[in-house]
This record gives C-alpha cells, sequence and structure tokens, in this order.
C-alpha cells in the first residue's frame, strides 16, 4: 500500500471522497489543498468513453485559455533562412537547425515547452515522432502547429498566451492543467470551464455510450475531488 505523506492526508480531510462536487464547490477546496512550498499547478483530469486503438476517437486539439497557465513557455520553431528569421522576429525563444534536430533525436533533448514547424521543415521533423511523439511535442497540422510562414507571429503568441494542446494517453484519459494555484478563483473557474466546453465538443461522432465517464479536479502534490459534469 502507498505510503501518504502528512500533506496530502491534510488535504485529503477537505474532501468528501463519496460526494461528486460542482466545480464551483471544487475549485475552492483544490486551492485550499495546495499547500506546496512550490505554487502548484490546478488540473482537469477526464476518463473517457473512447476506444484509443481507434483512429476516429482520437482526441486531440488546442485551446486558448482565457487567463493563461502562468508560466513562461518557451517555444521551438522548426525552420531554415528566411522562415527562421520570421520565427525570431516573431518571438520564437529557440530555432531548431539540423544539430539541434540530431541533439533531438540522438539525445532526447527537450528543453522546451511547445514546437511549431513550417511545412518545408516537415521531412527533418518527421523523424523526431518516437521523441516528441509521447511528450506532446511532435508538430502536427491537426494541433495546429504545423504553419505557413505567414502564421508563425500569431501562433507563436498564441502558444505564449496560453495556447495548450492536449490529447488522451493509451488508455483513454486526459490530462489538462487550468492553471496555478495562485490564480484567482475567477480566472481558475474561467479557465476550467473553457476546458470542459473543448473537451465536450470533440465527442467522436461514433460514441454511442457515454464521452465522459468520470472528471476530477485536483492539484499537483493533492488528492483529486470528482465532479459533475
Amino acid at each position: 500500500m502507498t505510503q501518504r505523506g502528512k500533506r496530502y492526508l491534510n488535504a485529503a480531510k477537505l474532501v468528501d471522497r463519496s460526494k461528486f462536487y460542482s466545480l464551483e464547490e471544487a475549485m475552492p477546496i483544490a486551492k485550499q489543498m495546495a499547500t506546496a512550498k512550490f505554487d502548484e499547478t490546478i488540473e482537469l483530469h477526464f476518463r473517457l468513453g473512447i476506444d484509443p486503438r481507434q483512429a476516429d476517437q482520437q482526441i486531440r486539439t488546442t485551446i486558448m485559455l482565457p487567463h493563461g497557465l502562468g508560466k513562461k513557455v518557451r517555444v521551438l520553431v522548426f525552420a531554415e533562412g528566411e522562415d527562421a528569421r520570421a520565427a525570431r522576429d516573431a518571438g520564437a525563444d529557440i530555432i531548431a537547425d539540423d544539430e539541434l534536430i540530431g541533439r533531438i533525436q540522438n539525445e532526447g533533448w527537450t528543453d522546451f515547452d511547445a514546437a511549431i514547424s513550417v511545412p518545408a521543415m516537415m521531412p527533418k521533423v518527421g523523424r523526431l515522432g518516437r521523441v516528441l511523439g509521447p511528450r506532446g511535442l511532435m508538430p502536427t497540422p491537426k494541433a495546429g502547429t504545423v504553419v505557413q510562414p505567414g502564421e508563425l507571429d500569431r501562433v507563436i503568441q498564441e502558444l505564449k498566451a496560453g495556447r495548450i494542446e492536449f490529447r488522451n494517453d493509451r488508455t483513454g484519459n486526459l490530462h489538462i492543467p487550468v492553471g496555478k494555484a495562485s490564480f484567482d478563483l475567477e480566472k481558475l473557474l474561467d479557465n476550467a470551464k473553457a476546458i470542459i466546453d473543448v473537451v465536450n465538443a470533440q465527442k467522436p461522432s461514433s460514441i454511442k455510450g457515454l464521452y465522459i465517464k468520470r472528471a476530477a479536479l485536483t492539484s499537483t502534490m493533492a488528492p483529486g475531488i470528482r465532479l459533475t459534469i
């Protein structure tokens, strides 16, 4: 049996494990439970009624959080020549040249938070799927991170402002950050409601039964709070 720390056990006393909470009830409790020495992240977790083995039931999309995530986002752009200069002028933190692509491929280097590629670079970027894919960093057209050079400025600014990508894991779960525990309650609620709306909108047409089976709200170091969605 896993041994829980004193902080976790004290936080657990704030939650009735037999109860399902509304988002408005759960968020203040999640903030109260976030007592670590660092600024914990509030997260939403969903158990979906999808079959993740089916291509038409994969959940992967992006969302612009109304109030961002409260952290500096390091954006890497795969581009060369004029495209690289445009990306740098637009605020990209890292431009991935052949040497850096080699580091990612051979050393697993991923010291960045989001990645964008122009189409011309995708033949090279495609070799990095085994490294970037599991970390949610692989540029894809579906996620809006393979973009034409003229769109670099807009996409880089969106990522820095709080646009996030999420996708289901291999067991059909979603894990999505909402914001920092230090955020005002209303900002956390706004972000959480925007996430729930987007998750609901992604329901595959082939799903006949219950789409969101379970949902929970938690902070980094605390137990989950079961939600009514």
